[in-house]
C-alpha cells in the first residue's frame, strides 16, 4: 500500500511537476513575448521618435527642394540652350575684355538665340558661371588669392572647365599666382628653354600631374606640338614628346601662360588652346588697392575684412559640404533608412550648423557694412591708383620702351603712402594720400620718359584725372583732341591765317562757341592783342569769352595758336594738378638706386653723346664696388661676349656683386635668354647684387628688340644732353682742353678754326630740332665727327707751316664730304653742309671779322677757359636766327610738337565708348556713321574708254590727263571697296581682318589710312582736310576732261603726279619747237596775279597754282625772295608760269635754286627744284631751310 501510494504520490508529483514545466514554459515565452513587445515598443518609440526628428528637420528643406524641384523642371527645359550658350562661352569669351563679354553675351548671343523661328528656350538672366561652378568653389577660389572681381571669376571657371588646354594672358601676374594656390605642390612650374623642362613635363604626364609653362613668347617650341594637340597614339595611351613615347594619363593637365600683353600667336596655336585673358581689370585693381590702402591705414579694419571675407567662404564651403553629405546619406540609405541613427544625427548637425551659419552670417554682413562703410572713406585713394596704373601702362603705345609692371607700380604705391604727411582728419588724410601716391607715380614714371613725351604724359594725366571727377565736358574734351576742322580759301581777319580761320569757323558751329566768329570780326582789336601776344595762354579772353572753361579756352588758342598749345597744356596742368608737375625735376641718381634690388635691375635708355655709366661708377666707388676690386664687372655685348655675360651674372648674383651690360640692343636673339637668366639669377641672391643695363630705343615697333618682362622689371632712366646753342656749345668745347689747344704749331689759326669748327657742330646737331625745316633726314652727327676732323685740322695746318696757307677748299670738302658728309644722304642736306662750311671756315675770323650767327663773332685768340667764358658772355639766347633760320621755324617746331601732341593724346583715349553720356557713340558706330558720310561723297570713277575715245589728242598734257584719272580710279575703287568691306565686318557679316582693323583705327583717329593713301600722294592732313583735297581733285579732273584743253591755271598740288606734268611742259615745248629734250630746262616766273585773274592757258608752258612757300616769303611787288612775316608760316605763292628754255640760256644769276616738296615732312617728297630771283645771297635761303610746299 505504501508502495502503491509512494507511487501515486510520484506520479502526481510527476504530473504537477509537468504541469509546472508547462506552465514556466508557458511563462517563460510570455516573458519573452513580453520583452520582445516592449523591445518593439522601444524600437517603434524610437523611430517614431527618429521619423519625428527626419520629419522636423527635412520639413524646412521640403520647401526649398519643392522650389528646387519646380526649378530644376524648369531647367530641364532650357538645359540643352544653357549648356550651348555656356558651352560657347567657354570657347569663345576667355579673351575678350569684361565688358565685351557682357554685350556679346546680353546683346548678341541670346537674343539670337531668342529671335529663331523656335526659340531656343533659355534660362532668364542665365550666368555661364553658375552653370559651370558653384558659390561655394568660387568662394575657395577668393581664399586662394583669386581676384575678387566678375572677370577673374569667369576666367577661373572657364580655366577649370576647358578641355582644351588654357593659355593665360596674364601681364600682371595675377592669374598665375592663383593657379599656383589652386593646384598646390602639385604643379609643375617649367620654362620654355630652360634645361631639361622636357624630363618634367614627360614625369607628369606619367603621373597625371598639372604642368604650368610660364612666360611664353609668340613661337612655340615645334616639340610641344603633339602635345598642344593632344595627339595620343597606342589607344590613347602614348603621346610623342621630343620624338619620345611618353605614357599620357587622362588626369595629366597643361596650363600655357605668357607675360605679353598683346600677343600674336599662330592661329594653329589658338584653335589648340582656349584663350582666357587676365589682364588686370580697372574695377579688380582698384579692390586691391583699396585693400592696400586700409591695411596700411586701418590695419585692424583690414584684418576684420579679411577674416570675415574668410569666415564667410568658408561657411559656404562648409554649408556645402554638409548639405552634400546628407543628401549623400539619403541617396545610399537602403531599405527602413528610419533605423539609421547617423543619417538623423547628419540631418540635425546639418540644419544646427546652417542655423548657427546662418546667425554668423546675419552677424558678418552687419559687420561687414560698417566696415565697407569706413572702407569706403579710403576709396579715392585707391581709384585714383587703380587710373594712374592704367594711365602708365598706356605709354607703350608711345613708345614699347615704356613698359611698366604692377609689382613695380605697387612698390611705389606702397612707398609713397609712407611718405604721405600723416593727418587725423580721415578725409584730409586721404586728399594727403591721393596726391602723394599721383606725385610719386608721376616721378617713378617721369624719369623714364624721353623729354619730348613727358608733357604728353602729364597732359593724359591731368585729362583722365579731371574725366574720372566728370570736371570737364567729353564732348569739349573730344573735339580739342580730333580737332575736325577744315581750311579756308580765305581769312576775314587780318591777323588769322586761312587755316586758323577755318578753324574759328567750324568752332563757332558748336552751341557754346556760337557767334564766335562775329565777335572776332566785330572785336578784331581785342582779338589781335591776343593773337599777337607773346604768351596769349596767359591772356584773358575778350569780353563773356572770359567766362568759358580751361578746357574750351584750350580750343580757342589751338585755333587761334597753334604753337603755343605746349605752353597752353603746361598752364592747363599747373592749373590743374599744382605747380610741382611742371617744375624740372632730376633726382639724384643715389636715390633712384635705393629702388633697385636684386630682382629689380636699373635700364639705362641710351641718348646720343651721354655716357650714363658714369653715375654707376661714382657711386660704386662710394659703396665699395669697383673694377679693380673685381666687385663691378662691365660687359659690353657684342662680338660673342654673352656667354661671359651669362658667367658674371651666375658669379655676381652668388657674391653679391654689381654687373654692367652694356648695349644690350646688340644682341636681339640673346635677350629672351637674359629675361629668363635676370629673374633666375635673383631668386636666392646676395642682397648687395646688382645689375645695370644699357641699350638703344628703337625708332619703329618693327625694330623693336627688348623683351617686355626685362623692361617692365626695370627701373627706366633717360639721360639726354641739354638742348640749345650754349650748353651744345659748351659740350662740343668739353672734347678738348687747354693741351688741345696748345699742341698746334700755328696756335692762334688753329684755335680759331677749332672753335668755329665747335659751333659748326653745334649747328648742325642743333638743327635736328627743328625737323625738316633744319634737314630733311635725321642724321647721327656725333662728337666722334668733331674730335676726327679736329684731328684733321691739326695736321692740315701743321703739314702746311712752311707755306702758311690754310688749305680751306681741302678742309671743307673733307669736313663736308667725308667726316659730316658722310652721314649725308640727301643732296638738298648735302648742299646746306657745304653752305654752313663756307661761312664758318673763312680767313675773316682771324681778324675778328667773322659773324658765326647774329651778334655773335667769332672770337680773337683764348685760352680754353675764355673760349668758355666767351661762350657765357657773348652767345645771344636760344633763337632760330643762330642757326640761320627764321623764327617762324620755332613756331613751325611748335607747332608740329604741339600736333603730334594731340594725335598722341587721341591715340590713348580709350575707344569702348564716350564716358558717362548714354546718347555718345561708341568707336564702331562714329566709325559706321565716318563710312556713310565718305560713301555718300565719293564721286564715281571715271570711264577710261569712254574719255579716250571722245579725244583723239595724245598731246603731253593729255596723257597726263589720263594717268591721273586712271590714278584716281584706283584710289576711288579702293576707297569704296574698303569702306564696304569694314561696313559689313562692323554689321557682323565679314570677318574682321587687321586691314581692316587698321582701316577702323585710321577712321577714328581721323588719319589717313594707309591703303588709301599708297595710292594717293604724301600727306600729312587729317582725313578729314584730305578728303576735302581729293574732292577738289576730283572737280579740277572733271573741269579738264570736258574737252581736254589744258586748264588756265593748273591746281599742282592735287595732281597725284606733278613730276609728270612738268616733263610735259617739257615735252611740249620741245616738239613744238623741235629742241633736244635732253638740252632742255624749266624755267618759271612768278606772276603777280592770282588764279582768279588768268581766263585761259598760256601759249607755251602752263599757269601753276597751289604752292606755298616756306622759311621765306615772296615780295610781289619786288618779285624777289624776302623775309617771312612772324607767324606767318607758309605764305601762299601767286600764280607761276613754268615754260621751258634751252639750258644755256636759262638765267641763274641773282637767282636762289629752291627746292619743291609735297608736303612739310620734305626728303622723299621732292618735285622738283626751282630758280627764284633774290637780292639777298643764296646761302641765307639755303641756311633759312627755304623751299616750296604743294601742301601745308
Amino acid at each position: 500500500m505504501a508502495t502503491t501510494k509512494m507511487l501515486a504520490v510520484q506520479k502526481k508529483l510527476a504530473d504537477l511537476d509537468a504541469i509546472l514545466q508547462s506552465l514556466t514554459a508557458q511563462f517563460e515565452r510570455a516573458t519573452a513575448e513580453k520583452i520582445c513587445c516592449q523591445e518593439e515598443v522601444t524600437r517603434t518609440t524610437q523611430t517614431i521618435e527618429l521619423a519625428n526628428r527626419l520629419v522636423k528637420g527635412l520639413v524646412s528643406e521640403k520647401e526649398r527642394w519643392s522650389q528646387a524641384i519646380v526649378q530644376y523642371e524648369k531647367q530641364r527645359e532650357t538645359l540643352c540652350g544653357d549648356i550651348l550658350v555656356t558651352s560657347a562661352f567657354v570657347s569663345y569669351m576667355g579673351y575678350f575684355t569684361s565688358q565685351y563679354r557682357e554685350e556679346l553675351l546680353k546683346n548678341v548671343w541670346i537674343p539670337f538665340l531668342q529671335s529663331q523661328k523656335v526659340s531656343v528656350p533659355l534660362t532668364d538672366g542665365l550666368d555661364p558661371v553658375l552653370v559651370l561652378t558653384d558659390d561655394a568653389t568660387i568662394a575657395a577660389w577668393y581664399n586662394q588669392g583669386l581676384p575678387n572681381d566678375r572677370m577673374s571669376t569667369e576666367n577661373a571657371a572657364i580655366l577649370t572647365t576647358s578641355e582644351r588646354w588654357p593659355l593665360i594672358i596674364d601681364p600682371q601676374q595675377q592669374g598665375v599666382k592663383w593657379i599656383r594656390k589652386q593646384f598646390g605642390p602639385e604643379l609643375k612650374v617649367v620654362q620654355l628653354g630652360q634645361k631639361r623642362y622636357l624630363d618634367v613635363i614627360e614625369r607628369a604626364l606619367a603621373c597625371g600631374d598639372p604642368v604650368l609653362i610660364e612666360n611664353l613668347p609668340e613661337k612655340i617650341d615645334p616639340v610641344l606640338e603633339p602635345l598642344l594637340g593632344k595627339r595620343t597614339i597606342k589607344k590613347g595611351r602614348y603621346i610623342l614628346l621630343g620624338g619620345k613615347e611618353c605614357e599620357y594619363t587622362s588626369s595629366f593637365r597643361l596650363i600655357l601662360h605668357t607675360k605679353l600683353a598683346n600677343p600674336h600667336f599662330p592661329p594653329e596655336l589658338q584653335a589648340q588652346t582656349t584663350l582666357i585673358n587676365f589682364t588686370v581689370t580697372p574695377v579688380g585693381l582698384e579692390e586691391q588697392l583699396l585693400g592696400q590702402v586700409v591695411s596700411k591705414e586701418r590695419p585692424d579694419l583690414e584684418a576684420l575684412k579679411m577674416q570675415l571675407t574668410t569666415q564667410q567662404n568658408h561657411f559656404k564651403i562648409e554649408l556645402k559640404r554638409f548639405e552634400d553629405d546628407l543628401l549623400s546619406h539619403l541617396s545610399a540609405a537602403c531599405g527602413n533608412f528610419l533605423s539609421d541613427n547617423s543619417l538623423v544625427e547628419q540631418l540635425e548637425n546639418t540644419k544646427s550648423m546652417a542655423a548657427h551659419i546662418q546667425c554668423k552670417v546675419v552677424e558678418a554682413r552687419e559687420n561687414e557694412t560698417k566696415i565697407n562703410e569706413a572702407r569706403e572713406l579710403y576709396r579715392p585713394a585707391a581709384e585714383r591708383a587703380s587710373l594712374l596704373f592704367f594711365i602708365i601702362n598706356d605709354l607703350s603705345k608711345i613708345n614699347l620702351m615704356y613698359q611698366f609692371s604692377l609689382k613695380a607700380f605697387n612698390s611705389v604705391f606702397n612707398k609713397a603712402m609712407e611718405r604721405a604727411e600723416w593727418d587725423e582728419d580721415v578725409r584730409t588724410r586721404v586728399q594727403t594720400l591721393t596726391e602723394a601716391i599721383t606725385y610719386s607715380v608721376f616721378l617713378y614714371t617721369s624719369q623714364g620718359l624721353f623729354e619730348r613725351d613727358k608733357l604728353t604724359f602729364l597732359s593724359h594725366t591731368a585729362f583722365q584725372i579731371l574725366l574720372s571727377q566728370n570736371l570737364i565736358d567729353d564732348q569739349d574734351f573730344d573735339f580739342l583732341l580730333r580737332f575736325p576742322v577744315e581750311t579756308s580759301r580765305v581769312s576775314a581777319v587780318p591777323f588769322l591765317s586761312p587755316h586758323s580761320w577755318g578753324a574759328i569757323k567750324t568752332i563757332s558751329t558748336m552751341e557754346d562757341f556760337s557767334g564766335l566768329n562775329k565777335d572776332m570780326e566785330s572785336s578784331q582789336k581785342r582779338w589781335r592783342k591776343i593773337v599777337e601776344s607773346s604768351s596769349p595762354e596767359n591772356e584773358k579772353l575778350p569780353q563773356d569769352w572770359k567766362n568759358k572753361t580751361s578746357l574750351q579756352k584750350l580750343i580757342i588758342l589751338r585755333a587761334l595758336r597753334p604753337d603755343r598749345m605746349t605752353y597752353a597744356l603746361k598752364k592747363f596742368v599747373e592749373d590743374s594738378m599744382g605747380t610741382r608737375y611742371v617744375e624740372t625735376v632730376r633726382l639724384e641718381f643715389e636715390k633712384l638706386y635705393e629702388d633697385s634690388g636684386p630682382s629689380t635691375p636699373m635700364f639705362f635708355i641710351l641718348s646720343p653723346g651721354v655716357d650714363p655709366l658714369r653715375d654707376v661708377e661714382k657711386l660704386g666707388l662710394k659703396l665699395g664696388f669697383s673694377i679693380d676690386q673685381g666687385t663691378l664687372h662691365n660687359v659690353s655685348l657684342g662680338q660673342g661676349q654673352e656667354e661671359v655675360a651669362e658667367r658674371v651674372l651666375t658669379v655676381a648674383s652668388k657674391e653679391g656683386h654689381w654687373v654692367i651690360l652694356q648695349n644690350v640692343h646688340l644682341v636681339a636673339r640673346w635677350l629672351p635668354s637674359l629675361d629668363i637668366l635676370l629673374e633666375t639669377a635673383a631668386v636666392a641672391s646676395h642682397p648687395s647684387y646688382r645689375v645695370f643695363i644699357t641699350g638703344e630705343p628703337s625708332h619703329s615697333s618693327e625694330q623693336h628688340v627688348i623683351p617686355r618682362g626685362l623692361l617692365e622689371n626695370a627701373i627706366k632712366i633717360t639721360n639726354e644732353p641739354p638742348s640749345g646753342m650754349n650748353p651744345s656749345l659748351h659740350a662740343a668745347l668739353n672734347n678738348f682742353n687747354q693741351d688741345t689747344l696748345d699742341m698746334c704749331s700755328r696756335e692762334q689759326e688753329f684755335n680759331s678754326m677749332l672753335f668755329s669748327l665747335c659751333f659748326f657742330h653745334t649747328c648742325v646737331t642743333e638743327r635736328r630740332k627743328f625737323g625738316p625745316q633744319g634737314w630733311n633726314h635725321t642724321y647721327p652727327f656725333s662728337t666722334g665727327d668733331l674730335t676726327i676732323s679736329a684731328n684733321v685740322l691739326f695736321n692740315y695746318l701743321e703739314a702746311n707751316t712752311k707755306s702758311m696757307q690754310v688749305p680751306w677748299e681741302d678742309l671743307c670738302y673733307l669736313f663736308g664730304e667725308i667726316m659730316y658728309g658722310g652721314h649725308i644722304t640727301d643732296d638738298w642736306d648735302r648742299r646746306l653742309c657745304k653752305t654752313y662750311l663756307q661761312e664758318f671756315m673763312h680767313p675773316r675770323m682771324f681778324v675778328a671779322e667773322l659773324f658765326l650767327c647774329p651778334g655773335f663773332l667769332s672770337p680773337s685768340f683764348l685760352d680754353y677757359s675764355g673760349y668758355h667764358r666767351y661762350i657765357d658772355e657773348h652767345l645771344p639766347c636760344e633763337n632760330p636766327t643762330l642757326y640761320g633760320l627764321h623764327p617762324n621755324a620755332e613756331l613751325e617746331c611748335l607747332t608740329v610738337t604741339s600736333e603730334t601732341l594731340f594725335k598722341t593724346l587721341l591715340e590713348l583715349q580709350p575707344r569702348d565708348s564716350s564716358r558717362g553720356d548714354e546718347a555718345a557713340q561708341s568707336s564702331e558706330e562714329k566709325v559706321l556713321s565716318i563710312i556713310d558720310e565718305v560713301l555718300e561723297k565719293v564721286p564715281d570713277e571715271y570711264n577710261m574708254s569712254e574719255m579716250m575715245t571722245k579725244t583723239a589728242d595724245r598731246s603731253p598734257y593729255t596723257l597726263v590727263c589720263f594717268q591721273e584719272c586712271e590714278r584716281m580710279n584706283l584710289l576711288l575703287a579702293e576707297i569704296r571697296r574698303s569702306l564696304s568691306e569694314l561696313q559689313l565686318g562692323l554689321k557682323g557679316e565679314l570677318t574682321i581682318s587687321s586691314n581692316m582693323e587698321a582701316l577702323l583705327s585710321s577712321l577714328f583717329s581721323d588719319s589717313v589710312p594707309e591703303s588709301w593713301s599708297r595710292l594717293a600722294y604724301p600727306s600729312t592732313k587729317t582725313l578729314t582736310q584730305w578728303l576735302s583735297d581729293l574732292m577738289a581733285s576730283c572737280h579740277e579732273l572733271d573741269s579738264w576732261t570736258q574737252d581736254f584743253v589744258l586748264p588756265a591755271v593748273v591746281w599742282i598740288s592735287g595732281l597725284f603726279n606733278p613730276q609728270s606734268f612738268l616733263t610735259a611742259v617739257l615735252q611740249s615745248i620741245a616738239r613744238k619747237n623741235q629742241w633736244p629734250l635732253d638740252k632742255m630746262t624749266l624755267t618759271v616766273d612768278v606772276t603777280k596775279k592770282m588764279k582768279d585773274d588768268f581766263g585761259h592757258p598760256p601759249r607755251e608752258g602752263a599757269y601753276i597754282h597751289g604752292l606755298f612757300m616756306e622759311g621765306a616769303r615772296w615780295d610781289v611787288q619786288s618779285a624777289v625772295i624776302t623775309e617771312a612775316v612772324l607767324r606767318d608760316l607758309t605764305p601762299a605763292m601767286p600764280v607761276l608760269y613754268v615754260r621751258a628754255v634751252p639750258a644755256e640760256e636759262q638765267e641763274l644769276k641773282n637767282t636762289y635754286k629752291c627746292p619743291v616738296y609735297r608736303t612739310k615732312q620734305r626728303g622723299s617728297t621732292y618735285v622738283s627744284a626751282f630758280h627764284l630771283r633774290t637780292k639777298q645771297p643764296p646761302a641765307k635761303w639755303v641756311l633759312a631751310g627755304v623751299a616750296l610746299l604743294l601742301s601745308v
